[in-house]
This record gives C-alpha cells, structure tokens and sequence, in this order.
C-alpha cells in the first residue's frame, strides 16, 4: 500500500510540474500557453549582399521552425497573429581569413548579422530584442562562388536556428 501511494504522489507531483504556463514540445521548444499564432513577415535585408534572395531564405527557414518546430500556426496578417517575429539583415561581409603566395585568400569569411523582435502581441510585450550574428569559411581559389552560395546557406541555417533556440527557450 505504501508504495502504491509513493507512485500516486510521483505522478501527482510530475503532473504539478508539467501544468505551468508555457507549452514545451519535444524539440525543447516552449511557447506561452495563450500563443496560438505567428506572423513571420518577410526578412527585411539592409545588407550589401550580393544574394538578391537571402531575405527570403531566411524568412523561409524562421517559418519552417517555427511552424513545424512548435504548436504555433502561421498567420499571413501581423496585425491578427498573437505573435510576430520581425528580422532584419543588417550586414553582410565576405572576408579573407587566410592569404597564401601571391597574396592570394585561401580562406573566405561569410558573416551575417541580423535584428530579431519577437513581440507578444496578445499581452502587449516584447519577448526577445537582440542582434544575432554567424560566419562560415570557405575557400575562394577550390569552390568560388560556389563555395561562397554554400557558406550563406551554412550560415542562415545556423541564424534560424539561433532565433528559434532564443526565441523558445525563455520560457
């Protein structure tokens, strides 16, 4: 009897532990309770890059996280989501790392840096306001251009996941 009431009281005590306010998924992500959807508009890119759609890469990347990483369902209208995600490509560089005989580079550099916001818009209150940076290498003389195209995708993919991590993890 003794032991059934210790089984009793574990459960009882793990399901305390698992009623807070936020929802956690599987994939470590957790989202307040009374978040249902996002709105992700498209990725604003202030940056010189010579990539004319690495806004939308990273807007399709943040979606892909977010809707499939989560319970949140994607809403097309910032102003009826209950959250909004807004980034913005404020830099991108290429720079030699590594310069080898006849000076040339033998290492490249892709950096990007980005501003995220994501807002909940339900309770008027900002949740993550800060500026994300990546880089991967690659070499300019073997892959060209495209190695540079490879190291921006290196790159995104590793920003989107970032947002996403600081973006679900405060909870």
């Amino acid at each position: 009897m003794r032991r059934f009431s210790r089984y009793r009281l574990g459960i009882g005590l793990l399901l305390v532990g698992l009623s807070g306010c936020a929802y956690y998924s599987f994939t470590g992500a957790t989202i307040p309770t009374h978040l249902r959807t996002i709105a992700i508009p498209l990725v604003e890119d202030r940056s010189s890059s010579p990539f004319a759609n690495l806004d939308q890469q990273l807007t399709n990347l943040l979606i892909d996280r977010f809707v499939n990483q989560t319970r949140l369902s994607l809403e097309p209208e910032p102003g009826s989501a209950d959250a909004l995600l807004e980034v913005r490509i404020d830099r991108y560089t290429n720079e030699p790392t590594a310069v080898g005989g006849a000076e040339q580079a033998e290492r490249n550099r892709v950096t990007i840096t980005v501003t995220v916001r994501y807002v909940d818009q339900v309770n008027d209150q900002e949740l993550l306001a800060r500026s994300f940076s990546a880089f991967e290498e690659y070499d300019p003389v073997r892959q060209g251009l495209a190695g540079e195209e490879e190291a921006v995708q290196v790159v995104l993919r590793n920003l989107a996941d970032d947002i996403f991590a600081a973006a679900t993890a405060n909870w």
